[in-house]
């Protein structure tokens, strides 16, 4: 076992065609997924149940505590929510926290276990946060989303600052996957006009057939998990690979 590959939402979207990419790329990767529900069948992938909305703190310490990898250890927080998608003022509490927890709450505590068990050891570890554009720019009735994005590119620059004073091998990327035609996107087409204000245009993107597939973004992510070395600064965008 040369290299493994942590990926959290592997049971659909990006996750999924990611963990595909990974494990067809080299036959001495593994791939262990964590989500709620599994769509993937292989002799190197591991599903690990998880459900991010809730505590993962023991769910982590556990599972790094199982792999040992010898050339590369990578983790990806790939898994996010939109959340209710309506301004503020109007949410559901329980919503606007789970939001969070799955956003960035679980993605920083896997991180610090990652770090904990992986920074010093003898594989080359990585952290990848699928982060957004909207945590650069306000999108209103995506106030959770666009603060949580946000806060997992801050969290992602800190753990690289972090590392770099260390002088340890750790490399810390956090990546906007561009406009992808996933299930999110499914959720935003059916979000009303008085809850999001753009809502037409994203259902424009949809019937123009301009939104990328999962796939041919999971295989510009599987060049910067390879190649880091080819990638300067912390916040990066696969529109600009």
């Amino acid at each position: 076992m040369e290299s493994v590959f942590f990926i959290t939402g592997s049971s659909r979207g990006i996750g999924k065609a990611l963990a595909e990419a990974i494990l067809a790329a080299d036959e001495k990767n593994w791939v262990v997924g964590l989500s709620r529900t599994n769509s993937l069948e292989h002799e190197r992938f591991v599903f690990v149940e998880t459900d991010l909305s809730k505590e993962v703190s023991q769910v982590a310490v556990e599972l790094f505590k199982q792999y040992q990898p010898k050339k590369k250890i990578v983790l990806v927080n790939n898994a996010g929510t939109l959340g209710q998608a309506a301004p503020m003022g109007k949410m559901d509490n329980a919503q606007l926290e789970q939001a969070f927890q799955v956003n960035i709450s679980a993605a920083a505590v896997l991180m610090n276990e990652f770090i904990r068990a992986y920074a010093e050891g003898p594989a080359q570890p990585l952290i990848l946060n699928i982060s957004s554009g909207a945590g650069k720019y306000p999108v209103d009735g995506w106030s959770a989303y666009c603060a949580s994005k946000a806060a997992l590119d801050m969290l992602s620059e800190v753990a690289a600052l972090e590392a770099q004073k260390k002088g340890n091998s750790l490399k810390v990327y956090s990546l906007a996957p561009g406009v992808v035609d996933t299930a999110m996107q499914g959720e935003i087409r059916n979000t009303s006009k008085e809850d999001f204000s753009r809502v037409e245009d994203f259902r424009k993107m949809k019937e123009e057939g301009i939104l990328a597939s999962p796939g041919q973004v999971a295989n510009k992510i599987l060049i910067l998990l390879q190649q880091p070395e080819r990638f300067e600064g912390v916040q990066q965008d696969v529109r600009h690979f």
